[in-house]
């Protein structure tokens, strides 16, 4: 089943007087929505008494959870202090996904500027590994770890060094940012074939199976020619990518991924958006049969 849902809470969540995130399963049910990423970018602050809660609420309102790891994650670096805060990070993550039911845990790779970028990359791949050995240790292998895509040309993250992490152990799998990539790329995703190219390099690298649910992230994206600039909306004209370009691309190869949206205050209702985008062109072309 293809699920659509919002990155965090919309600001209509707050203005019709819903305060905690306990609210947010039955609030994107009445929205037909059926996915909700839970934010932790600024630190893994919910308790694991309140993650299960959570999840008993998901699992009630057909909600599939996922969770975004802290922002200050670098499998990169190489200061011992910041290789521990890593550490510590992607197993608190971990740990409170397992509590909420949630299926997956998207995090950010880390910086790729300050030397070789291969270098940056074989020291990312050599403490993940370490991380991946510990996370088995604790039994949380069952959570996919899911290294994201990025936006920014400083950053750990292209989808080649994102599938070359993958590659590292059955529990890794990609999170498509289209937007990070589209703003990556100066607007690079102009046109279906550019996106077919994306979704072929994954099956080619890893598999048929590791596209077929796929987690992507998707909004409007400003750019420059460092990359990403800001997240934009549905309702500001002029930004990219164009998310039905992808819909005909999932509906044409029978994938059923989870969609978040990260549109800046506008997640759910960008969200809804592009679940009738996919929903009309599969109308359409079942009505071609």
């Amino acid at each position: 089943m293809i699920r659509f849902g919002p990155a965090g809470a919309s600001d209509s969540f707050y203005e019709e007087r819903r305060k905690s995130s306990l609210d947010m399963p039955e609030w994107l049910k009445l929205r037909g929505l059926n996915a909700f990423e839970y934010q932790c970018g600024r630190g893994v602050h919910i308790g694991e008494e309140t993650a299960m809660r959570l999840g008993r609420q998901a699992k009630e309102h057909g909600i599939q959870l996922s969770l975004h790891a802290p922002y200050y994650i670098n499998l990169s670096s190489t200061d011992p202090t910041l290789q521990v805060k890593t550490r510590g990070h992607l197993i608190k993550s971990l740990r409170v996904a397992q509590a909420m039911g949630a299926k997956t845990v998207v995090f950010h790779p880390g910086a790729g500027s300050g030397g070789d970028r291969k270098d940056a990359l074989a020291r990312a791949s050599r403490f993940f590994k370490e991380i991946l050995a510990e996370v088995e240790g604790q039994g949380l292998a069952g959570i996919v770890l899911a290294p994201e895509t990025m936006g920014k040309q400083n950053q750990l993250g292209s989808l080649e060094e994102v599938l070359e992490l993958c590659e590292l152990g059955e529990q890794v799998r990609p999170c498509l940012d289209f937007g990070h990539l589209h703003a990556v790329s100066g607007g690079g995703l102009a046109d279906q074939a550019a996106f077919a190219v994306l979704l072929d390099q994954i099956e080619s690298r890893l598999g048929a199976f590791y596209l077929q649910d796929l987690h992507i992230h998707f909004s409007p994206i400003e750019y420059t020619a460092a990359g990403e600039k800001k997240h934009r909306t549905g309702l500001e004209p002029g930004f990219g990518p164009d998310f039905a370009l992808l819909a005909e691309l999932l509906i044409e190869r029978g994938m059923t991924p989870t969609v978040i949206c990260e549109s800046a205050g506008r997640q759910a209702e960008d969200a809804a958006t592009y679940r009738d985008i996919y929903l009309d062109l599969l109308k359409k072309r079942n009505s071609m049969k």
